[in-house]
């Protein structure tokens, strides 16, 4: 397994690099970069997007615990890189990939030129933890060795996880291994790491003073009306926004205005507020 400050990051662009903005994309648990391939697509011509695999997903390297700080550190360490040589970028990031997102700029301000964070604030999530143990257990439950193809698999699972599209969203992480399959997220350290994976670290005495643009789904429970003390305590250029019918993969479910909000609020540096929903 290497060493945690050499982990290998599969990254991919989206846009001309001549665009005048650069966002970076962090995704989900159990995501990946081109989860968000429609919503960069949505912010060309004007901005280049680098969508990144975060460790333990994706075709990017493994660490041997999860560790919020390392993680932004690890990304932080991506961007000075190539992507952010020339100066800050803006970053946007969904549930674990928002918490990594909030400790990047906190951390490492000098990279962060605007922060969007898609439903998810910097508490504890104990409402997932069920949901997200009931998935890892199902996935890892999956007969690898007898898999014969990747609708066989869709099979195995319909009966612990009957929705299509979370299914869908899951299976993406199989690939074909040694003549065989396998997930390529490090389920075991996953699942083994649950609870700090679904907590945040103590950032106190942290502050990021640029500005921050906190998307929430409406049907969403995953940022509640109580968490926005402690999101403006580390955020205070905070502006929250909920998108209607949304639930928490709100990207997903609302391409359209999740693309409309990010080019009111990374695009147009002449908007100094956005509308809230």
């Amino acid at each position: 397994m290497p060493d945690q400050s050499d982990v290998p990051f599969h990254t991919s662009l989206v846009g001309d690099p001549r665009a005048p903005h650069r966002v970076a994309f962090l995704h989900g648990l159990f995501g990946r970069g081109r989860n968000f391939s429609r919503i960069a697509a949505g912010l060309k011509p004007e901005a280049q997007s680098l969508l990144v695999d975060e460790p333990n997903h994706g075709q990017s390297g493994w660490t041997e615990h999860f560790d919020y700080l390392q993680m932004a550190d690890l990304v932080a360490a991506e961007l000075r890189r190539s992507f952010a040589v020339a100066g800050p970028v803006d970053i946007v990031g969904h549930s674990m990939g928002g918490k990594v997102a909030m400790v990047l700029a906190l951390r490492h301000p000098d990279l962060v030129r605007r922060l969007c964070i898609v439903d998810i604030s910097p508490m504890t999530s104990p409402s997932a933890r069920g949901e997200f143990e009931h998935l890892l257990t199902a996935l890892r439950g999956l007969p690898l060795t007898e898999i014969t193809s990747r609708s066989d698999a869709d099979e195995r699972l319909r009966g612990s996880i009957p929705e299509d599209m979370v299914r869908g969203f899951l299976l993406q992480n199989l690939a074909r291994q040694d003549g065989g399959f396998g997930w390529e997220p490090n389920l075991q350290l996953l699942h083994s790491e649950l609870a700090t994976v679904m907590g945040f670290p103590d950032m106190t005495g942290s502050r990021f003073e640029g500005r921050v643009l906190w998307v929430r789904g409406e049907r969403s429970d995953y940022v509640r009306d109580s968490d926005a003390p402690e999101m403006r305590a580390l955020f205070p250029r905070t502006t929250l926004m909920t998108i209607r019918g949304a639930g928490h993969w709100v990207h997903a479910e609302r391409p359209a205005e999740m693309i409309a909000a990010l080019r009111t609020f990374l695009l147009n540096d002449r908007a100094e507020s956005v509308k809230r929903g």
